[in-house]
């Protein structure tokens, strides 16, 4: 293998690292659902998730660097909703003097500007679970709180298979280069058309080397037992510290939302 994909966990002894995986992904997902309730515009409240993240963070040891620099990659899919400052109506903010006159309201500003904070905190928040939970006992707070099996399985596969198939794309790639000498002083790799058509067909050859993969796979695994879940030994049940992590947590998101809609 040349491709080894980095267990983004960050081995540490805090308060935040000792707590229960299942503690650790609930609070998360009300994190997420907090922060996708809030009303648009209410950047107070944004501003307290912000610093929440920021806090967990210094206290986890992990870093605000850290979080930063890989929350970031959600700010491009955020940009889907660029369109509403342009096509929510309200107050005029700033007029486009193009195609006759664009308009940009405030009140499409405000809900562009939500949906990005939302969106940037909540993928820090979730950096930081994973920052602070192994993959294996993120998998198993997930089918501990009821989340659907298959969907628990295929993001197991997911990332156990996916340096395997990177590995492929490598060979795929060596084999082209392979295959396209160039004269020395001009350029190889022939028009736009010819590497579109190679392209295409190595997409087309990877994703069929995948099925006939994942078939033998699968076979191997239901000839040893495989009923279609992971089994693991039986985890530790919670401690009062757990316990009080996860109503402050409550109590904590209840009440912004309660003086968000008040």
């Amino acid at each position: 293998m040349h491709i080894h994909l980095v267990d983004q966990y960050q081995a540490g002894s805090s308060i935040i690292h000792r707590r229960d995986p299942r503690i650790k992904v609930g609070l998360t997902l009300l994190f997420i659902l907090t922060a996708s309730l809030l009303p648009f515009g209410a950047f107070g409240a944004y501003a307290v998730l912000f610093a929440t993240v920021m806090a967990v963070a210094v206290v986890s040891g992990v870093g605000v660097s850290y979080v930063l620099k890989r929350s970031f990659i959600a700010l491009p899919f955020a940009l889907a909703a660029i369109t509403l400052p342009f096509t929510i109506p309200g107050e005029t903010l700033l007029t486009v003097p193009v195609f006759g006159g664009i308009i940009i309201t405030i009140e499409g500003t405000i809900r562009f500007a939500s949906i990005l904070i939302k969106s940037w905190i909540s993928v820090q928040m979730a950096i930081l679970m994973v920052a602070v939970t192994p993959f294996p006992d993120m998998l198993w707070g997930l089918r501990a709180l009821y989340i659907p099996q298959p969907l628990i399985s295929i993001i197991s596969f997911m990332y156990r298979y996916l340096f395997v198939l990177s590995d492929e794309v490598l060979r795929l790639l060596r084999a082209r280069a392979s295959r396209s000498a160039a004269v020395p002083g001009k350029r190889s790799g022939g028009t736009i058309l010819w590497r579109g058509k190679v392209a295409g067909r190595m997409a087309g050859s990877l994703m069929l080397r995948s099925f006939e993969r994942s078939e033998r796979i699968y076979n191997a695994m239901a000839s040893r037992g495989y009923q279609g879940k992971f089994r693991s030994f039986a985890r530790p049940s919670l401690n009062s510290t757990d316990y009080l992590f996860l109503m402050l947590g409550i109590m904590f998101f209840g009440s912004i939302l309660v003086v968000s809609f008040t």
